[in-house]
């Protein structure tokens, strides 16, 4: 087990060494934030989430974009299958899961669009609304398409040790969002996020985990997402801290996934046993920065 304080962490017997300090690294990162909670949607945080002028999430439209060519995201490794056994967990702010390095050894990372460097997949976690309410972050388009949940793949600049390391600069870390909303049929594309999905109920308790089944690939969190084209900013984490050390990639296209799977997400509990639901962060000011937005080419008209 991994000790913190009064916490006792218990994880799988055949985990490996270095993924097990990758997930205890996390850990540590996410309880140096503070005892924190979306009663307040993040409104009664602290520090740079109260004085920063960088601040995600913000509000993304097309006709509010800067008019500059935007490169194309290049992934490297990302349909690599990763090292298993994958484990998810409930931190009390999110359902979290440590991204491991690929079974061929390099860890699956991204360069291209705008990013300053070579960023390394590290984690994933969702935010969501309730029954009642949408828990996207972003709001991309006015969420026309009705987005429910948000995920976040966070990457790493390989110039820097850890992510903590990392979050102190302003080109440490980028973050991948997509839109997640409820759809009737199940889409193969989309079967990485359905594994993760379907361990959810098993980390309803603050601090549990759960072994995802299966050979896992980056790129199938992605699913059928369209990435040729999406916004891009300089932000930074809607958690405590708030680092402004975020360059954001944002998709307009939404990703669709089973209601009864999302729901699964409003049964998860926090460290204070409350229901964890609507654990998003409130809009944030633009403050006149750039947003750059990538169109995919237009084709030819084929006759």
């Amino acid at each position: 087990c991994l000790c913190f304080g009064p916490v006792v962490y218990s994880f799988p017997l055949d985990i490996s060494e270095e993924y097990l300090t990758a997930i205890r690294l996390d850990q540590a990162d996410d309880q140096a934030a503070g005892d924190y909670n979306y009663d307040q949607q993040g409104d009664d945080w602290e520090g740079l989430c109260q004085t920063g002028q960088a601040q995600s999430p913000i509000a993304l439209n097309v006709e509010e974009t800067e008019d500059m060519y935007v490169p194309r995201i290049r992934f490297h490794y990302y349909n690599e299958t990763l090292q298993t056994p994958l484990v998810l967990m409930n931190n009390g702010h999110t359902a979290n899961m440590v991204i491991p390095p690929t079974q061929l050894g390099p860890r699956a990372y991204i360069n291209g669009a705008l990013l300053p460097g070579n960023f390394e997949a590290q984690s994933v976690h969702f935010h969501w609304g309730s029954r009642n309410s949408s828990g996207v972050e972003h709001l991309v388009n006015y969420n026309i398409e009705r987005a429910q949940v948000e995920m976040h793949i966070v990457h790493k600049n390989t110039r820097y040790a850890t992510t903590s390391e990392a979050s102190k600069h302003r080109d440490g870390l980028a973050v991948l969002g997509v839109l997640i909303r409820p759809g009737r049929r199940q889409n193969s594309r989309n079967s990485g996020l359905t594994k993760i999905f379907n361990r959810v109920p098993r980390i309803v308790q603050y601090n549990t985990n759960a072994t995802i089944n299966g050979r896992l690939e980056v790129a199938q969190l992605l699913g059928s997402v369209v990435t040729g084209e999406f916004f891009t900013y300089n932000g930074s984490l809607t958690t405590p801290d708030c680092a402004e050390a975020v360059t954001w990639i944002v998709f307009p296209d939404v990703l669709e996934l089973q209601y009864r799977l999302i729901e699964r997400l409003f049964n998860l509990r926090d460290s204070r046993s409350r229901p964890l639901i609507n654990n998003y962060r409130d809009l944030q000011d633009t403050n006149g920065r750039p947003i750059y937005y990538r169109r995919l080419p237009d084709l030819p008209n084929l006759v």
